[in-house]
């Protein structure tokens, strides 16, 4: 499953740890579309794969 990164503020969505409101495991495509970042409030679509 592929780590994701805010470009806003570089908050990294990582699918093995989990995030607000989303468990542990669940693949970033999985997450609801409505989910935004936790630190900055970004929607979900400023994340991008992390390198």
């Amino acid at each position: 499953m592929q780590t994701m990164i805010c470009m806003i503020c570089g908050h990294i969505y990582d699918p093995e740890k989990g995030d607000t409101g989303i468990a542990q495991g669940i693949a970033f495509e999985s997450v609801p579309a409505d989910w935004c970042c936790p630190v900055c409030g970004a929607e979900k679509n400023k994340f991008v794969p992390k390198k």
